[in-house]
This record gives C-alpha cells, sequence and structure tokens, in this order.
C-alpha cells in the first residue's frame, strides 16, 4: 500500500479541480500487480465532472486490467475522504474484494472494503441472474 499512497500523492498536482478547489488523486492496483492512477477533472458543468477513483479504474480496464485488488484516495487534506456514491458503484463492478484505503495529509485513515462502504449494493449477480 505504501507504493499506492506515494503514487496517488504525487499524482495530486495533476488534478484539475478550479471550481471545487478540492483535489483528489487516486492509485490502484490491478490483478496483473499494475499500478494505475487518476486524478479528478472538473467541469464547468458539475455533472461532467470525473472522479479520481473512476478515472483511474477506466485507465486500468482501458489497458486490459480485470480486475481491481487495492483502491486508495488521497486528498491534502487533514482527514481522509472516502469515496462518492457512484465512485463506490464503479469500485464495485471491478474491485469486489479490493481493499479501499483512504489517506490525507495527517496520521488518519479509512481501511475498509466495498462491501463496508456499499452494503446491499447492486451487482452482477443480482443483474445475470
Amino acid at each position: 500500500m505504501k507504493v499506492l499512497i506515494e503514487q496517488a500523492k504525487k499524482a495530486i498536482q495533476n488534478c484539475y479541480a478550479p471550481y471545487s478547489q478540492f483535489r483528489v488523486a487516486a492509485a490502484i492496483l490491478d490483478d496483473a500487480g499494475k499500478i494505475h492512477i487518476g486524478v479528478n477533472v472538473e467541469n464547468v458543468s458539475y455533472g461532467m465532472t470525473q472522479c479520481a477513483e473512476r478515472n483511474a479504474i477506466c485507465s486500468a480496464i482501458s489497458k486490459g486490467a480485470k480486475s481491481i485488488t487495492a483502491v486508495v484516495i488521497y486528498t491534502p487534506t487533514e482527514t481522509p475522504t472516502p469515496p462518492c456514491g457512484a465512485c463506490r458503484q464503479v469500485i464495485r463492478e471491478f474491485a469486489s474484494n479490493a481493499t479501499v484505503l483512504s489517506v490525507c495529509d495527517s496520521e488518519n485513515r479509512i481501511e475498509s472494503t466495498i462491501n463496508d462502504l456499499l452494503p446491499l449494493s447492486f451487482n452482477q449477480k443480482q443483474h445475470l441472474s
């Protein structure tokens, strides 16, 4: 997890957050052991904003990853920020057993699983049955 945290912290400078000034970076580990990075990219039309977690996951999938084993979310704040609801559902799609770790500039952390963050979620088993 240490390498994922370092990569997310390094990527924070690439965020595009001129409207909220709330920067988020994510680093994920795929099933082949590769790291993928994402940052939030805002749009003046807020609904078009892309979250760091979803950017990282889409990058991984577009490069051939089949699943995600770990997700690290970094915010340069005093308290960690867990993923939003939309990101939780996307994480659920590709990382059903992954560790999800939210870190910040203090020692505070939130470590959980997607099942903890999104209990009773809509999932592939329900959809395909």
